[in-house]
């Protein structure tokens, strides 16, 4: 097998391709159906569906660029639960914050996880033991993030939601070093 991208266990067709984008279709109607409906507490402006927008195409692009790197199947889950939880740790930080409120100075340390997990990323040239590593770095400071948020005294409701993302992060990492071997 290909260590590089780790190759060969499918064909290189995306045949979530449909699935992934109309997903991200249906996600970004979603608080505009809301709105329609009268749903309460949900207010969204054009800025809103501007950035949620812009995050869903990135996403989706990060999983294209995945599923072209290469047809392992492992490879493909892990980074589709990578983008995935740089994805929701990216939503949640804009929309309500980890920790606190969106507007809490704290929750600048997730910024620094996805920093991790793109510059990791681009440091493995998105081979599948590079990817592992830089996974592993990212699970590592998400926990660290909320081990911060705990000793600090913050609220932690939040910080505990948070701290699942570790999991996701260690699931993608494990994945990845599958995908290589």
């Amino acid at each position: 097998m290909n260590e590089s991208a780790g190759q060969g266990t499918e064909a290189r067709g995306n045949t979530l391709r449909p699935w992934v984008w109309g997903g991200a279709i249906v996600l970004l109607a979603l608080p505009a159906i809301a709105m329609r409906l009268g749903a309460d507490g949900v207010q969204w402006g054009a800025a809103d569906f501007l950035v949620f927008g812009v995050m869903l195409a990135i996403a989706c692009g990060l999983y294209e660029s995945a599923a072209r790197t290469s047809g392992d199947i492992r490879y493909r889950a892990a980074a589709g639960i990578a983008v995935a939880t740089g994805f929701l740790t990216a939503w949640a930080n804009l929309a309500v914050g980890m920790v606190g409120n969106e507007g809490d100075r704290f929750n600048l340390l997730f910024a620094g996880v996805l920093a991790v997990a793109v510059v990791g990323a681009v440091f493995a040239r998105l081979r599948a033991a590079g990817m592992a590593m830089a996974m592993l770095a990212a699970g590592i400071a998400q926990a660290l993030a909320v081990a911060a948020a705990f000793i600090d005294g913050r609220d932690m409701r939040g910080a505990v939601f948070s701290a699942l993302f570790v999991a996701w992060w260690l699931l993608s990492s494990a994945l990845f070093r599958r995908a290589s071997q």
